[in-house]
């Protein structure tokens, strides 16, 4: 497809950035437009992978198979209109006794902002969770209060000691660890408007649209000050420019990018710039510097609180018996929480399947939850391997000293 420039264009994106799932959906879409059936399928079976419930990976893979098939003319498949997606909340019942001591996150989505307009990228939100449901996550929580939160709460004293909150705060660590749930949580701290993006909110197909919606997006955060604006994979959206040999759309979003975080020349007053991301040494360096990405916190697999919190949200509405999450998170040292949601929907399954077969509904037990667990190994160890590497020769300025320290101290596997 090189001689399809857009094409060429997202998928040199895609190889950046293989891990972004709304990446590969929108090069899916690309090549289904085409009518290159074939390679989409190609693709719908890698974003399968990584999510086997992806609604619109799943409906252009029954679109494009019924087209190889010469089936009815699918007709020209058009991207879906991006879902305003809340981000996913935790709405706890009372905890049972076993899990009295973990505080139960809850947070609504509010609905759009009242000053929105139905022309806007993305849905503002307004969460109800504080940092305070956040199971776990001491040393990230007491990062937050001295790099965002101290300053914004004592002006006064932040201004004596010459620090601010202005710019941007980046958080990282391997995926599926809580990055979006905390920067609502952040939020709803500040009794804010909280406003997530994802990159396939910005990337267009046409010339300069991505710039105009990265701009769009901005301007919908500062008329909703005060905002946490959260732009989730930002390795994707700004990638190192000197990386990217021939792809000229990409580099101007990186410039329109650094040109709205500029504080010199944009007003961004009240709107808090939250990123995240899995890969912060694919960050162009430009977004690293003063009054941009210039702080960055480590959130890292979840701790014995932490997941003991997920475990306990992921059983809550199932049919359980005997299940001991004392011992369950004794057996999770080093799982993502989505490695968590993978063994209780995997313990869940296997209940379901005896149930159907005996046509009595049987609960979830600890045997369950044992064989998923012989099956599911933590998934982070790819990610370690690549922040090993950096940490040991990639660390000159001392930026991943925090990333150094906690894989000293795990040693995750």
């Amino acid at each position: 497809m090189t001689d399809d420039p857009v094409l060429a264009e997202m998928l040199a994106a895609l190889e950046r950035s293989p891990d972004v799932l709304a990446l590969r959906v929108r090069v899916i879409e690309l090549f289904a437009e085409r009518g290159h059936y074939a390679e989409a399928l190609a693709q719908c079976g890698a974003a399968l992978t990584q999510d086997p419930g992806n609604l619109r990976a799943l409906e252009l893979l029954q679109q494009c198979t019924t087209a190889l098939a010469g089936g009815a003319a699918p007709g020209p498949i058009t991207p879906a209109a991006p879902a305003p997606a809340p981000v996913s909340g935790y709405d706890w019942a009372a905890a049972e006794d076993q899990v009295s001591d973990i505080i139960a996150p809850a947070f609504i989505d509010a609905g759009p902002s009242e000053y929105a307009s139905e022309r806007d990228t993305g849905l503002l939100e307004k969460p109800k969770l504080t940092l305070a449901d956040v199971g776990g996550m001491e040393e990230v929580k007491r990062r937050l209060e001295l790099a965002l939160l101290g300053p914004l709460r004592n002006p006064a004293l932040a201004k004596a000691f010459g620090t601010s909150a202005r710019g941007g705060l980046l958080l990282y660590g391997p995926p599926g660890c809580g990055k979006t749930f905390i920067a609502a949580a952040v939020a709803g701290e500040l009794g804010a408007n909280f406003y997530p993006i994802e990159i396939a909110d910005i990337l267009d197909i046409y010339t300069g649209a991505s710039e105009r919606n990265l701009h769009s997006v901005f301007e919908v955060a500062r008329r909703n000050a005060p905002c946490v604006l959260f732009l989730d994979e930002v390795d994707a959206l700004g990638h190192k420019r000197s990386q990217m040999s021939g792809s000229a759309t990409m580099r101007t979003v990186v410039n329109q990018l650094l040109n709205e975080m500029d504080s010199a020349t944009k007003g961004n007053d009240g709107v808090y710039i939250l990123g995240a991301t899995n890969h912060p040494w694919d960050i162009d360096t430009a977004l690293r510097r003063p009054g941009r990405f210039d702080r960055m916190i480590l959130v890292a697999l979840p701790d014995s609180d932490a997941r003991k919190a997920i475990l306990h949200y992921h059983l809550r509405d199932r049919p359980v018996a005997g299940i001991d999450l004392r011992g369950i998170v004794k057996r999770t040292e080093g799982f993502s929480g989505a490695d968590l949601a993978h063994v209780c929907t995997s313990a869940t399954q296997l209940a379901m399947a005896e149930s159907l077969r005996t046509g009595t509904v049987r609960p979830v037990t600890m045997a369950d939850v044992e064989a998923a667990l012989s099956q599911i190994k933590p998934s982070a160890g790819a990610w370690f391997e690549s922040a090993r590497n950096v940490v040991e020769f990639a660390n000159g300025d001392g930026s991943y000293d925090e990333l150094a320290l906690y894989m000293k101290r795990r040693k995750p596997r």
